[in-house]
């Protein structure tokens, strides 16, 4: 009978152990889940940005090239989209961010006088990086901008650089349709033609009112 006493005072204490292992499972669980979705977040913002910095500046170079043959003259142009792309995209993202950073410090400010709350470390990391914002965002930008750019540096022959140019964005297009659609669970092919339908049309306009102007004698 003693025996049996024991058994089960020591189940008694079994199972809040039990319960505080399920807890810490789920808590770590749902970090993973906050992690993953912070990450994620960040990888789609990085992959629309680099499809900003791809289809800007292969509309540049093939506005270019609508009325200039010459090699150097589209690559400079390409060069020149790349470098005023990246740093506006920095710019814009550091100002947006800031503001974003300003608002929330302040309703932090607001609850500790409030006793609603209290400041700690991990608040703080919490906070948005208007610096590590702006450069993601122009680094993104720029690895878009250097696929026609880095297509059209090696071909001197006119129309084959142009199609070749198509082509490459034409791919980098598709994956980074892709790429979008699975980090933001959406339907992959029709994401996929969307984001390359969009930048066909960005080229083609950009092309045929250059080359139309062009023509035009102005």
């Amino acid at each position: 009978m003693a025996s049996t006493g024991t058994s089960h005072n020591q189940a008694k204490f079994v199972l809040p152990n039990n319960d505080l292992e399920q807890q810490g499972t789920t808590l770590e669980i749902e970090t993973k889940d906050f992690d993953y979705s912070r990450r994620s977040q960040w990888l789609r913002a990085a992959v629309l940005g680099a499809n900003d910095g791809l289809v800007s500046t292969a509309s540049l170079m093939m506005g270019v090239g609508a009325v200039k043959q010459d090699i150097k003259a589209m690559i400079l142009t390409g060069f020149a989209g790349l470098v005023a792309g990246a740093c506006s995209m920095a710019i814009g993202e550091f100002v947006s961010v800031y503001s974003q950073l300003d608002i929330e410090v302040a309703q932090m400010k607001r609850n500790i006088e409030r006793g609603r709350g209290h400041e700690n470390i991990e608040e703080k990391e919490s906070l948005p990086n208007p610096l590590q914002a702006a450069a993601a965002s122009a680094l993104a930008f720029s690895v878009g901008a250097m696929v026609p750019l880095l297509a059209a540096s090696f071909i001197r022959e006119y129309n084959l650089r142009l199609g070749v140019v198509v082509a490459a964005v034409t791919f980098a297009l598709v994956i980074f349709g892709w790429l979008g659609a699975v980090l933001g669970k959406a339907p992959v092919i029709r994401s996929a033609l969307r984001v390359l339908v969009g930048g066909w049309l960005a080229m083609a306009i950009t092309f045929g009112l250059t080359k139309l102007i062009g023509s035009s004698g102005l």
